[in-house]
């Protein structure tokens, strides 16, 4: 029997990480809601590349920290958009979750964001992706305290181990450090 998170989780990581399907398999295998903050705004706001062509990337972060916001107060997990972290709203938000950070590779995410209409990729592709990853990298580090990479493994498989991390932060009261297979932690808040 599955028990829920004592706080929210939040999966943060690169556009292509798989932050929501791996969020939404989390949420089913611990018993707890999901959202999807992306999901949220396009079904609040419309969708996310006509934000960013009528309002501007600044108004699109003032939406997301606030639906960041709600989905950490109503609990479960919440997948955030990849340039979440970069607004500082959203990352207040998000203080008092466990952050899981996926991680893939340049070569693994080739496939998952091509023909996408991510707004932020729209005129460089894989190298935009790149530039991005790199301008968030040190943030994403800095916030996670699990970090999975997503790269060459079945879904199931990492949504396996974040939700045998998250059981083990659960019972772990010492604050410890904690290190699983396929992952590097800084231990739960």
């Amino acid at each position: 029997m599955s028990t829920p998170a004592a706080a929210p989780v939040v999966v943060i990581g690169p556009m292509g990480a798989g932050k929501s399907s791996v969020g939404k398999r989390v949420a089913k295998a611990l018993g707890v809601p999901f959202t999807d903050t992306d999901r949220v705004i396009a079904r609040q706001h419309g969708p996310i590349p006509g934000i960013f062509a009528d309002r501007g990337e600044p108004a699109f972060r003032e939406l997301e920290a606030e639906a960041v916001r709600r989905a950490v107060a109503s609990g479960g997990v919440i997948a955030v958009g990849g340039g979440a972290v970069t607004h500082e709203a959203t990352r207040d938000a998000m203080s008092g979750a466990r952050i899981v950070l996926l991680t893939v590779s340049p070569e693994a995410v080739a496939d998952r964001i091509a023909g996408s209409d991510r707004p932020l990729l729209a005129s460089g592709g894989l190298d935009a992706w790149q530039t991005i990853l790199d301008e968030r990298a040190a943030t994403y580090a800095a916030l996670a305290h699990a970090v999975f990479d997503t790269s060459r493994r079945p879904m199931s498989h990492v949504v396996d181990d974040v939700v045998a991390w998250l059981r083990r932060a659960d019972d772990d009261t010492t604050g410890e450090r904690d290190t699983a297979a396929g992952t590097t932690t800084e231990g739960a808040p």
